[in-house]
């Protein structure tokens, strides 16, 4: 564990990087952490208004910094950025906004552990290069970076930050080639899961991994393009969704217009399981699958392959309410807001006494009495990552009076870890990695447990509007990682 996570779990963290009443250490690694998002203007003369409100809707996928960039050509192609620690609220202002002259930006929302939480790995990264400036934002992480990084100090790169992000812009400004030769070059050598925007004076380049791992995707407003990482944002700025971004492929922004290509053959699409079961918002769509539609699926099959008799259905907030409706709609069973998600708890560095720190989950989480008290319930939950938040819920719903309480997992068992830009501990941490069913249901103390099975969670994606498997990275329930990984490393990373 790196020693920022040895100090964070000393502190309260609500998951995104901020510290509030409620969690304590076990529950650092017990939900995954958000990933990162990414948001672009290409022709738009409130590039960076936009930015702040593609930004807020994608406030989900980070909390701890984030930043926007843009590019004023009326002034000759100069840079104006901002970045900050926080929330997208907090960090920018009218005036900050103002200042933010251009018609192109990119932005974005950060939550890491692998390079560390500080200003100056906030994204956009921007450096000055030979060719002038260049920004770069992402979402994923670079699996090889250590390697290449390694690599770029033997040979006298000096590296500003502990970003993975950075070796991408060492890449190409070391390439004697021209900018655009330079970036492909860059990214046919990297291996990972990301999405990237890349941004100088007079270019805007947007490239997606080989294997589509990290979603991207491309709307119009008017006569402006809009990337982002997830359609919610479209829709909060009043864009209309055009079409994903192809695994491997390159759109290239310059004076000229917009040009696409392809920097690798398509080889293996892989979209990341854990966005349609956790981390996208249910009003997002994947791959043309509406999220809150997949999750009801999701709860719908957990119904067919384990129904049990009870009396409520609940999911735990937020991520699991849909498949909650989808369970209880199954099975005929009331569904019922047993469960009730404090999103106030706020932001404090005190470090809690032992006695409020086992109270906490209360401060985040609370049963409704009058719902489970003499009730079976079955809660419907997204992931069991170390166990102790789930054993504290069921414990929840048994202290408001829940006779039975039978757990519902929408994914298979989570029992490897994630090298491509989601937080997970080590695979000795990950409690399916080492238990059996059996042995989580009598730690977590359920009466019953059961997680969908894999083929019934890629049924559940594809539904009615694909079709069967449309391509899902599932390593880490099945191992079958998309791209070579160093097992001996065991870590996940982030942007």
């Amino acid at each position: 564990m790196s020693d920022e996570l040895k100090q964070l779990s000393k502190l309260w963290t609500d998951g995104g990087g901020h510290y509030n009443e409620g969690i304590g250490r076990d529950d650092i690694f017990d939900k995954l952490r958000e990933e990162c998002g990414v948001f672009g203007v290409v022709g738009h003369p409130d590039a960076a208004s936009l930015s702040y409100y593609g930004l807020h809707a994608l406030q989900h996928r980070g909390e701890e910094s984030c930043g926007i960039c843009t590019v004023d050509r009326e002034q000759d192609g100069v840079f104006n950025y901002h970045r900050g620690m926080g929330l997208v609220k907090e960090v920018f202002d009218k005036d900050k906004l103002d200042a933010l002259q251009g018609d192109r930006s990119i932005g974005h929302v950060r939550y890491s552990t692998s390079g560390g939480s500080g200003l100056a790995n906030a994204q956009p990264l921007v450096f000055k290069y030979r060719d002038g400036d260049l920004g770069i934002a992402t979402n994923g992480n670079i699996v090889n970076a250590p390697e290449i990084r390694r690599e770029l100090e033997a040979n006298g790169s000096i590296f500003q930050t502990t970003s993975d992000t950075e070796v991408v812009a060492h890449l190409i400004a070391r390439s004697p080639k021209d900018f655009v030769s330079a970036a492909r070059d860059a990214l046919q050598r990297i291996i990972g899961g990301y999405a990237f925007l890349i941004m100088t004076n007079s270019k805007l380049l947007v490239a997606s991994d080989p294997h589509g791992l990290r979603p991207l995707v491309i709307g119009r407003l008017g006569e402006a393009y809009v990337f982002a990482s997830e359609t919610c944002a479209l829709e909060t700025i009043g864009a209309e969704y055009e079409r994903d971004v192809e695994p491997g492929e390159l759109i290239i922004f310059d004076s000229e217009g917009m040009h696409t290509e392809r920097y690798v053959p398509l080889e293996r699409r892989a979209v990341c399981a854990m966005e349609y079961i956790y981390f996208a918002r249910p009003d997002s769509d994947i791959s043309g699958i509406n999220l809150h539609s997949a999750r009801k699926r999701m709860g719908s099959r957990l119904a067919i392959e384990s129904f049990v008799d009870a009396d409520v259905v609940t999911g735990v907030p937020d991520s699991s309410i849909s498949a909650a409706i989808g369970y209880a709609e199954q099975t005929g069973i009331p569904y019922e807001l047993g469960l009730i998600k404090n999103k106030y708890t706020g932001r404090t560095f005190i470090q809690p006494s032992q006695e409020l720190r086992e109270k906490g989950v209360k401060m985040k989480l609370s049963a409704v009495r009058k719902v489970v008290e003499g009730k079976r319930v079955v809660m419907i939950d997204d992931s069991i990552v170390r166990g102790t938040t789930s054993r504290r819920i069921v414990n929840l719903l048994r202290e408001a009076g829940a006779t039975e309480v039978h757990v519902r997992i929408t994914s298979p068992p989570f029992a490897n870890p994630c090298y491509y830009g989601i937080d997970t501990p080590d695979r000795k941490e990950l409690i399916a990695g080492s238990k059996t069913v059996e042995e989580i249901r009598q730690l977590i103390n359920a009466d019953t447990l059961t997680f969908l099975s894999n083929d019934g969670f890629t049924e559940a994606v594809g539904g009615n509007e694909g079709e069967h498997n449309r391509g899902l990275c599932m390593a880490c329930f099945d191992n079958d990682y998309p791209t070579p990984v160093d097992f001996t490393s065991d870590k996940s990373c982030s942007c």
